[in-house]
């Protein structure tokens, strides 16, 4: 399974590892996801999503139709 989430479409991003002399390795920043278990009440039915830390912020903010809606809105399901 890939690490993107499904809601906001944020992705790993890449960089450098630095060290004291300024060597630099690439290295991964991958993004903090959970698997979470949402209840839609206008299609009466639970759905499983894959989402990151920022989009549940924003799903406690907004409520899960508003945030599916712009997902939807903007092509990401």
């Amino acid at each position: 399974m890939s690490k993107v989430c499904e809601l906001t479409g944020k992705r790993a991003m890449f960089g450098n590892n630095v060290s004291f002399s300024i060597n630099k390795t690439r290295r991964r920043f991958d993004v903090n996801l959970s698997k979470k278990r949402f209840y839609i009440p206008e299609e009466d039915r639970w759905v499983t999503l894959k989402v990151s830390n920022k989009a549940l912020k924003s799903i406690n903010k907004k409520g899960i139709s508003a945030v599916i809606k712009e997902a939807k809105a903007k092509g990401l399901i």
